[in-house]
């Protein structure tokens, strides 16, 4: 996981201009385009299979070996990261995937990005996944991020050995340079033609899933893919949390940059544990998810087989799922965003960003879902509303003088069955202390 895009903390020299990061342009308006895959298709689509975890494993054997071999490491310009690449190329040539390598140049190296196409499906709606290849240079990133490159290489030999023909056509991805800042994964989409990114139906993303000290986190994105994570954890009994350590971080911002619905799986980086998660996940409470986070002890001892084994199973069970049905929201589900940026004064007067929802019947639901992202370096100054078609507002968030952490990052759930659905709804954002500002990111209704 890149290192470059830690949340800021609060300091009052801090200049404004430095909390804003990329901001993420999602897809506006138009339910279909938000939507990824049908949940309400899944009883009739074929079950993944078992992802064998031996086999994950030995790919991560294979990716410490290379390291080793190479200096101790994978990083991008290094002989062991283009091993690596040799390496998960020839599994996929040999397994009938039509792979092409793309170069690019960074900081003065010639990087790679290995993408790998599975032949049939729709070519007008492509489905894809991918990971980040290379490590750090002081270790061989065996958890980052040799867990989601071993995971997404294991499920796309599934999809061979299977013979599976999905709806969508299935595509998957290596990122070179991703700890430079996302490099790859930028170049790939900044070269991607407009009438090819039309056509990518979602992107999945696999950054750091077996943390030693692992956590159960879903990207907060597209609601299709994350429903799809969401529900296959519930079916274990495992509760998740929602992503926000690595948010903009990985190798899906491009993607979401551009519009395209992304979401995935993480196990936890440098943050700590706190024990309220060790208690429902098990691990050790105050201590961080990954201790070896981009250290030279991130090797093959560096691994949940655990979350490993159930994250490789989910992202099966994701591609088989989300490659299946015509791509169409779940029945009677609509998902309505915002994506343009608005910035929120330090003390001053609220804000507003709107959506205006039509093609509904009747009233909003009893459980109108409400995603935010709200990008702001001292959280508990800021007041969140919904506010309904009519003015009636419904206070989603108070401020908090001991809430010092980064951005409110979440969904919140309203009863709004008093409501008309279509109208204007609004999310009303206020700073209401000194020193700290911030902007809305983007926002969604779920209906």
């Amino acid at each position: 996981m890149s290192p470059n895009r830690f949340a800021l903390r609060r300091s009052p020299a801090l200049p404004a201009a430095a909390v804003l990061s990329l901001a993420a342009l999602l897809v506006t308006a138009a339910p279909a385009a938000q939507a990824t895959g049908t949940a309400t298709g899944a009883a009739v689509v074929a079950a993944a299979p078992d992802i064998p975890l031996a086999n994950v494993k030995a790919h991560l054997t294979q990716l410490q070996s290379i390291a080793t071999a190479n200096g101790g490491n994978r990083a991008h310009g290094r002989p062991g990261y283009k091993a690596s690449i040799d390496y998960v190329k020839a599994k996929l040539d040999a397994a009938g995937y039509t792979t092409s390598l793309q170069q690019f140049t960074s900081g003065g190296a010639t990087g790679y990005n290995l993408i790998a196409d599975w032949p049939g499906g729709d070519a007008n709606k492509v489905l894809m996944a991918g990971a980040h290849l290379d490590s750090v240079s002081s270790g061989a990133g065996i958890n980052d991020n040799g867990s989601g490159s071993a995971a997404v290489l294991e499920t796309a030999l599934a999809v061979s050995r299977a013979q599976l023909a999905p709806d969508k056509h299935l595509r998957f991805a290596w990122w070179g340079a991703e700890e430079l800042g996302l490099v790859g994964s930028r170049y790939y989409v900044n070269n991607l033609p407009s009438t090819e990114r039309s056509k990518l139906s979602g992107y999945l993303n696999f950054d750091m899933i077996g943390s030693p000290n692992a956590g159960y986190f879903v990207y907060d994105d597209d609601p299709v893919i994350e429903k799809t994570f969401k529900d296959y954890y519930a079916g274990l009994s495992i509760p998740t949390e929602i992503e926000t350590e690595g948010d903009g971080r990985s190798d899906h911002a491009p993607f979401k940059n551009v519009g395209i619905p992304v979401g995935g799986l993480f196990s936890g980086a440098d943050y700590t544990k706190t024990a309220a998660q060790a208690q429902k996940w098990g691990g050790t409470a105050g201590q961080s998810f990954d201790r070896c986070y981009h250290s030279s002890c991130d090797n093959t001892s560096n691994i949940n087989d655990t979350a490993l084994d159930r994250n490789s199973d989910a992202i099966a069970h994701a591609i088989w799922t989300l490659s299946a049905g015509t791509g169409e929201p779940p029945t009677g589900e609509g998902v309505f965003s915002n994506a343009a940026d608005v910035a929120v004064p330090d003390n001053g007067a609220a804000v507003t960003s709107s959506i205006a929802v039509t093609g509904r019947t009747g009233n909003a639901p009893a459980a109108l879902q409400v995603g935010v992202d709200i990008k702001h370096t001292w959280r508990g100054d800021v007041v969140v509303d919904l506010v309904a078609p009519d003015g009636t507002a419904y206070r989603l968030k108070n401020s908090s003088s001991g809430d010092s952490a980064d951005n409110v990052i979440t969904t919140y759930t309203v009863d709004a069955s008093s409501e008309t659905a279509n109208g204007t709804w609004k999310l009303r954002v206020q700073d209401v202390a000194s020193q700290d500002t911030g902007y809305i990111d983007s926002w969604k209704l779920t209906f």
